[in-house]
């Protein structure tokens, strides 16, 4: 039976699906379906907004409406039922998706001596790289194009030192346990002061990460500047899934 209650209403138009606010509900309430943020049940909503501060797209609000009555017993079952599955874990986002990759090589070349490349060195030019670490006066950010990293994207596309690292100056960070508006108010800073020519983003294809390029177009936005900006995205195998430019 129906009360009329305060309940998280997500914008489906707004909502991008990159899933920051799944951990911030403590009760499970929201999880990433079919590339949105949707409420599995208005049962397990208690209607506080712990969730809206980590929307960076502002999907999430909090509404009065008539709704089905918060059942906190209901919430338990709800997550215990969920406890030690797979495909996700308790907070339920796609990101955290166990997997396991086989090595592809041919039967024949099985026995076949391996030929490892000569090591090409490190392309880094600087330290830190931390997006929180970087101060926006930093000297090597002066006139630079930009390489801002989701910090998996490293560990899964081999090829990035020769590929992206070359010739930009590097930032990175996780768009999901991170703080969202530290990054826009850092990235903000940075286009206000630093003279960035252009910015290429490298993603993976998990839904959450898909929150970093926001952050950085709303960084440019609230300083006033329109600089050539482009994503890239990483799958989980290391492949070049696709590229956008965001700003010509």
């Amino acid at each position: 039976m129906g009360v009329r209650r305060k309940i998280v209403e997500i914008d489906q138009e707004l909502c991008d699906g990159c899933g920051v606010c799944v951990p911030a509900c403590a009760e499970g309430a929201i999880q990433v379906v079919d590339g949105k943020a949707r409420l599995m049940a208005e049962r397990y909503c208690d209607g506080l907004g712990a969730c809206l501060g980590e929307c960076p797209r502002g999907a999430l609000q909090v509404i009065e409406r008539e709704a089905e009555e918060f059942d906190e017993k209901a919430v338990e079952e709800y997550l215990r039922s969920r406890e030690g599955r797979q495909e996700q874990m308790a907070c339920g986002c796609p990101s955290s998706q166990l997997q396991s990759f086989d090595v592809e090589r041919a039967c024949e070349g099985a026995n076949q001596p391996v030929q490892h490349p000569a090591r090409v060195g490190s392309r880094l030019t600087h330290w830190p790289v931390q997006i929180r670490l970087v101060p926006p006066t930093a000297p090597f950010l002066r006139g630079a194009d930009l390489l801002v990293l989701a910090d998996c994207t490293p560990v899964a596309y081999p090829e990035l030192h020769g590929d992206f690292l070359e010739g930009r100056v590097v930032l990175m960070g996780c768009p999901k346990f991170d703080d969202a508006p530290v990054y826009v108010e850092r990235f903000k800073e940075i286009f206000e002061k630093a003279g960035i020519r252009s910015v290429t983003v490298l993603t993976m294809e998990v839904p959450c990460c898909q929150g970093l390029p926001v952050m950085v177009k709303k960084g440019m936005e609230l300083a006033g500047k329109r600089i050539p900006l482009e994503q890239v995205v990483i799958s989980t195998r290391g492949e070049v899934l696709r590229r956008a430019s965001l700003v010509a």
